[in-house]
């Protein structure tokens, strides 16, 4: 084939989530990258469950929804990268002694056997090379991804049912990353925290690559009800009083209360966090960086949970880390003169959104 033919295809991201989908769609503008097109769509009860797709029917006219409903320039593609459910797949780095290039595919679905919990052909298969430290050239790293078969057919279906044609597909982990770490590489191990609405989701970086995935059951939904069962309030009386107070220091006595309720919320939480911490540390290699930058230095805090009074302190105290808000334009441009942009409140509910709409989808047509 020609080389003029082998184009690659303009391409938006879509973050598919249990309760919402988000678009984004970027450029390269003067040689930076910057948002042109963004949506979103709150889903209904049970249309995606711990994701799985419940009704397709309904998912589809969502994504329809969502396209119409697109801001800023209009799509003109129909061509995607789609995150997938973590909690669904397998994500894992594997070492292995070097081989050669062509022998590589082989060697690496060989061992890969021993460790995707799942058989090979019921799983879309996948991995990269990742570099590593020039004192450690006597082996190579590898990231392997693994999504069950049944679960990626049904976004595939649902995606063409609103005419769409996806290009590639990746664990929302990977998209995370895509947008937070500068120029892909970090120096040292960062932890990045989702506080979603249906999960809180944690993600391990150091070096070039993801290194550990895990998630939590702790939601802004089940504090509310938390607050609400122990105060013996309403719904919505207790969602105000956490907005309001959240785990603030404030002084009187229903502050006091809705701060103590919310900490003891996040009790089982942190000692799970804690615990998947000092699983990394003991079992997890890290060979791949260079000197003593092993420890985890920060966490970086997002999502629609995110936002809650006191969160940021209360976790740096709990976890003893540097705590920041995660920076959604580390990667990106924020100036983009005239055009429409998301607002900062709001980018940062757009992070594997955005991470998604980076990627390179490297296909020929």
């Amino acid at each position: 084939m020609l080389e003029f033919l082998n184009l690659k295809p303009e391409t938006f991201g879509l973050d598919f989530s249990d309760t919402s989908l988000k678009l984004v769609k970027v450029e390269k503008v003067l040689g930076k990258q910057e948002i042109v097109s963004f949506s979103e769509v709150f889903l209904k009860p049970n249309i995606i469950k711990n994701g799985e797709i419940r009704d397709k029917e309904g998912l589809a006219r969502e994504i329809k929804q969502l396209l119409s409903s697109v801001k800023g320039k209009k799509l003109d593609t129909n061509c995607l990268v789609a995150s997938l459910p973590e909690e669904k797949g397998f994500l894992e780095v594997i070492q292995m002694p070097k081989v050669l290039e062509k022998d590589l595919g082989s060697a690496v679905v060989f061992e890969a056997q021993n460790h995707i919990p799942l058989p090979m052909e019921e799983v879309y298969f996948d991995y990269q090379t990742i570099p590593i430290s020039p004192e450690n050239q006597d082996h190579q790293d590898i990231l392997i991804s693994a999504l069950p078969k049944k679960i990626v057919d049904g976004y595939v279906e649902c995606l063409k049912m609103a005419c769409l044609k996806p290009l590639v597909f990746e664990p929302e982990s990977l998209a995370i990353s895509r947008t937070l770490i500068k120029g892909g590489f970090a120096p040292e191990p960062v932890l990045m925290i989702d506080f979603g609405m249906a999960n809180t989701s944690f993600v391990i970086f150091s070096g070039h690559s993801v290194r550990l995935t895990f998630s939590l059951p702790l939601f802004p939904g089940k504090i509310t009800e938390n607050i609400a069962r122990a105060l013996g309030v309403e719904i919505a009386e207790a969602r105000k009083l956490k907005k309001k107070y959240g785990l603030g220091a404030e002084n009187g006595k229903t502050a006091e209360q809705v701060s103590g309720i919310i900490a003891t919320s996040f009790s089982d939480f942190i000692s799970q966090t804690k615990k998947h911490l000092d699983y990394y540390y003991t079992h997890v290699s890290h060979e791949h960086l260079s000197g003593k930058n092993r420890k985890i230095g920060r966490a970086l805090i997002f999502g629609g949970g995110s936002g809650l009074k006191g969160l940021q302190r209360f976790l740096a105290n709990e976890l003893n880390l540097q705590v920041e808000f995660a920076d959604p334009w580390v990667n990106i441009s924020r100036d983009i003169g005239a055009k429409p942009i998301l607002e900062e409140a709001d980018a940062i509910r757009y992070i594997a959104a955005l991470g998604l709409a980076l990627r390179e989808p490297e296909t020929k047509i």
